[in-house]
């Protein structure tokens, strides 16, 4: 009976050993595994560091970009449009224009009322339309048949008291914010198209005579009085309320900036000097490149699989179209080489853009004590459950990273600009104010992005020179924008008003 027990107990103590060494193999295992997930942060944070002395760097490649794009078509990687903008409102306009703002996968058509000196813009209404995917990448026609069908809609339910009088044509600004040749105020060819959009038809067409067709089929009467972008549309917007606007950003899906320039300091303009001596310059600085930008594996990875290879670089890295998607790429590489999410890799994260740059922005700024937003996202979104907080800490931290970069990153570009105008330093006996409008959901949405841009701007400009730079939220520049540049191009200045 006694060696029984005795063998009972010889088994039992080797099961017991084996079920701890067990225990021990599973933690060695999974202390290998979150040592390989951290190695894999710890990499992408270093390779996407933006110490000051790189960000300098990137701000003089702006600079020195932009002088070589306003040389010649084709100098740089910087189109440097024109785009035959040379009055900017002055706040005197005054009447019903219309405008219709093309630039994500949304639309939006307004109406706004302007009053004339002193009052400013008296009313506004406006309608959001979603683009339907396969009009994305479909035909020229049936896209712009869409908008102007939406249009048509909402001009229908103009206020009675507004409606033209007989033989007078209601007024569009169209902003429409993809790269544009502009061949005068309200005629322009496409150059290419981006932020998810792909038809190949309308590359080279005049995208005002494409709407023009689309509104005549269905009989709509109106006649496009300027052709801008988004960024024009909020220089237009800012310089209306405050005089001092020099410059517009846009930080949204995607990104852009443009400036005021100096007539004669643009080589390739052949026309005669404006009155006003000044010149609107779209920039189109989402294909801005340069050897100083922080990419790493996941962006090169994007880049190689986008709809534009090689296109967009610095739009990639900073604009709300790509970082949600940035951070799924970090996340599947964890999740494939440490098993951050366990043995296998959820189905989710292996779907391109699931992570949108709003569910990143929402898991930044969860103050939760045991992030229950960042749980609930990874849930939601990517049907990741049961996640630890030392997991969802490193989500965070990805965030952080990717978010901390892009508006770095941005920050040097505005910093290119202002070096561009001269105005990156403080002259003796001057302290002019340079205002710079943004605009955009990922500046107005993203607090962490926007207030790390607005931080290190003032970093890089230094406390004397940060004194006299304003940036300013353009809430809605660009539709409002286009309205008024509509008023300053209408067919009937100097018409009396019947």
């Amino acid at each position: 009976m006694g060696k029984v027990a005795v063998g009972a107990a010889v088994v039992c103590a080797a099961a017991v050993c084996a079920a701890a060494a067990l225990v021990v193999r599973h933690r060695m295992i999974s202390s290998r595994k979150w040592s390989r997930a951290m190695a894999i942060l710890k990499e992408f944070e270093e390779k996407s560091g933006t110490p000051l002395a790189k960000l300098r760097q990137v701000a003089d490649a702006m600079d020195v970009e932009m002088h070589a794009g306003l040389a010649s078509e084709g100098g740089s990687k910087l189109n440097m449009l024109i785009s035959f903008v040379d009055n900017l409102p002055t706040g005197d306009e005054k009447g019903l224009y219309y405008a219709l703002d093309l630039g994500g996968t949304n639309f939006r058509v307004l109406r706004v009322h302007l009053g004339g000196k002193d009052k400013g813009v008296i009313g506004q209404e406006f309608a959001e339309v979603s683009i339907p995917p396969n009009l994305m990448t479909g035909s020229s026609e049936a896209l712009f048949d869409f908008i102007a069908a939406a249009l048509a809609k909402f001009v229908a339910s103009e206020p009675e008291g507004f409606h033209p009088p007989p033989g007078r044509q209601r007024e569009l600004g169209f902003t429409f914010s993809f790269p544009v040749r502009q061949t005068s105020i309200s005629s322009g060819t496409l150059i290419k198209w981006t932020k998810g959009f792909n038809i190949q038809d309308t590359v080279g067409e005049d995208v005002v005579g494409e709407l023009t067709k689309s509104m005549e089929k269905i009989g709509l009467d109106m006649r496009i009085a300027a052709l801008v972008n988004d960024t024009i549309g909020t220089l237009a917007g800012g310089r209306f309320y405050n005089q001092d606007v020099i410059a517009a950003v846009i930080l949204g899906t995607g990104t852009n900036a443009a400036y005021v320039e100096r007539a004669h300091a643009i080589p390739k303009w052949h026309g005669l000097i404006p009155k006003s001596g000044d010149m609107v310059i779209n920039m189109e600085w989402g294909n801005f490149r340069s050897s100083n930008l922080s990419l790493t594996e996941y962006d090169l990875a994007l880049d190689a699989e986008s709809l534009n290879p090689g296109e967009q670089i610095f739009e990639k890295l900073i604009s709300g179209m790509y970082l949600g998607e940035i951070i799924r790429r970090a996340l599947l590489k964890m999740a494939e080489e440490a098993d951050f999410f366990g043995d296998t890799v959820p189905p989710k994260l292996k779907v391109p853009f699931i992570l949108r740059t709003p569910d990143m922005a929402a898991m930044h700024h969860d103050t939760t004590p045991d992030l229950k937003v960042v749980g609930n996202k990874l849930k939601d979104t990517l049907e990741i459950s049961n996640t630890s907080l030392k997991m969802r800490k490193i989500v965070v931290e990805l965030c952080d990273i990717v978010a901390t970069r892009g508006a770095r990153l941005a920050a040097a570009g505005i910093l290119g600009i202002l070096k561009k105008l001269g105005r990156d330093t403080v002259k003796v006996g001057e302290k002019q104010k340079s205002v710079i409008a943004l605009d955009g959901g990922l500046y107005e949405h993203y607090t962490k992005f926007r207030e790390c841009l607005e931080s290190t701007l003032k970093e890089l400009l230094g406390e004397e020179a940060a004194e006299t730079i304003v940036i300013e939220h353009a809430n809605d520049g660009s539709g409002i924008g286009a309205a008024l540049l509509a008023a300053s191009h209408s067919q009937y200045l100097g018409v009396e008003e019947s």
